[in-house]
């Protein structure tokens, strides 16, 4: 089975169009790279680093330091999935992203979002 073509994409490429989503709502790059370093464990220097790098994700989430536990408590949809059911590990992180910075823009608090 041939990988979807999100796999080889950088990170850097779509960050941009995830901090233009949240601020158009009135939130911060601050805000994205707080749920961006909840869900992988990275820290903001290690982060800005994979950025800088241009990391694809399919690197991005196997070199995450620590995924969170907690992340296993985001469920609904994205793109027409419930996230809770992708069975492919990696693209399940890459949906739990999404779904991450959707709530974000969707004007959830950021407990909620980060399941505290």
């Amino acid at each position: 089975m041939e990988k979807h073509r999100i796999y080889s994409m950088s990170v850097a490429r779509v960050y941009p169009l995830y901090i233009k989503k949240v601020e158009k709502k009135g939130r911060t790059k601050k805000e994205v790279d707080a749920v961006i370093k909840w869900l992988t464990g990275y820290s903001q220097k290690e982060l800005g680093l994979e950025l800088k790098k241009e990391t694809d994700f399919e690197t991005f989430f196997a070199k995450a330091p620590r995924m969170n536990p907690a992340r296993r408590l985001i469920t609904g949809v994205i793109c027409g999935i419930r996230v809770e059911d992708i069975k492919e590990p990696t693209m399940q992180a890459i949906r739990y992203l999404d779904k991450l910075v959707d709530e974000l823009a969707k004007g959830k608090a950021m407990d909620k979002i980060l399941r505290v």
